[in-house]
C-alpha cells in the first residue's frame, strides 16, 4: 500500500505558536496556575499532556469570573474585547497567544464599525474565532455560513456601507461563492479576505491529492476547522476519516 503524506501537514503557524506559548508559561511559572481560555488546540493528546502539568481550561466567560489568581493564556483562536476586560478587570495576567492573523481581523472589524460600516462575518457561526470576532463590534454584525443566509441577509439602510471578512479557516471557494450573492445586491461593500494563506494552501493540496488517492484520511480532529474535510472533491471517493491524534 502506498500512503501519500500531505506536504502541509501539521500544526499551522498560529497553533504551534500558541501551543509553545503555553509550555513555554508552564516552563517559566511553575508554582502559578495557569489556565487556557478555552482548550488551546484540537489535539486530545496535547491536551492530556498539559493537563498533567497543571494546566487547566476556562470554558466560559461565567468559569472565568470563579478564578481569583494565575495566568490566563488567549488560544490562537482569539476572543471577544470583554474577556481581555474581564481577566484585566480580576486583577489576573494575560498572556495572548492569539493569531496574528486573528488579530487582524479583530482590528478590522473594531475600526470598520466605528465607521458606521455593517460587519458581515463570512464563517462557521459556533466555532470559537467567530464568536470573537463578533464581540469586537462595535454595532451591527451578522455570521454568514450558508447560501441561505446570504440570501437573506438584507440591509435596513441600503446605504450603509458593508464590510466583509472571513474566519481565517473558512473555505475559499465558499466564501467567493458567499461574497457573490451578497455583492449581487448592490451594497456598497468592501471585502477583505481574511482567510489564512495556510489554510488555503492546505485545502489545495488536500483537492489535487484526493485526484490520487482511493481512501483518504484526514488526520485531525473533528472540531477543528483547520482539518480540511470540507474539500470539493473532483470525483466521488469514499468520506475521510479523521483519527484523532494519540499524541503531541
Amino acid at each position: 500500500m502506498n500512503v501519500l503524506l500531505a506536504r502541509t501537514a501539521g500544526f499551522c503557524p498560529g497553533v504551534k505558536r500558541a501551543v509553545e506559548t503555553v509550555y513555554e508559561q508552564v516552563r517559566l511559572h511553575q508554582k502559578e496556575k495557569i489556565f487556557t481560555y478555552g482548550p488551546i488546540i484540537h489535539n486530545e493528546g496535547v491536551i492530556r499532556d498539559l493537563e498533567d502539568q497543571g494546566v487547566k481550561i476556562i470554558h466560559s466567560a461565567k468559569e472565568l469570573q470563579t478564578i481569583r489568581e494565575g495566568i490566563v493564556i488567549i488560544r490562537s483562536h482569539g476572543v471577544a474585547r470583554n474577556i481581555y476586560e474581564q481577566i484585566e478587570a480580576q486583577g489576573l495576567s494575560c498572556v495572548d497567544a492569539t493569531c496574528p492573523f486573528v488579530k487582524k481581523i479583530h482590528k478590522i472589524v473594531d475600526e470598520e464599525s466605528q465607521k458606521g460600516a455593517y460587519i458581515v462575518i463570512i464563517g462557521n457561526s459556533d466555532h470559537p474565532e467567530v464568536e470573537g470576532i463578533r464581540g469586537w463590534g462595535r454595532g451591527q454584525v451578522s455570521v454568514i455560513q450558508t447560501e441561505e443566509d446570504a440570501q437573506r441577509f438584507e440591509l435596513a439602510d441600503k446605504g450603509q456601507k458593508v464590510c466583509i471578512t472571513a474566519q481565517t479557516t473558512f473555505n475559499y471557494n465558499k466564501f467567493k461563492d458567499l461574497v457573490e450573492i451578497i455583492d449581487k445586491k448592490g451594497y456598497d461593500i468592501i471585502v477583505l479576505n481574511t482567510i489564512c494563506n495556510a489554510t488555503k494552501v492546505r485545502q489545495e493540496e488536500a483537492r489535487r491529492k484526493y485526484a490520487k488517492i482511493c481512501h483518504p484520511v484526514l488526520h485531525g480532529k473533528p472540531p477543528s476547522n483547520s482539518s480540511p474535510h470540507r474539500i470539493r472533491s473532483p470525483r466521488p471517493i469514499p468520506p475521510p476519516r479523521l483519527p484523532c491524534s494519540a499524541g503531541r
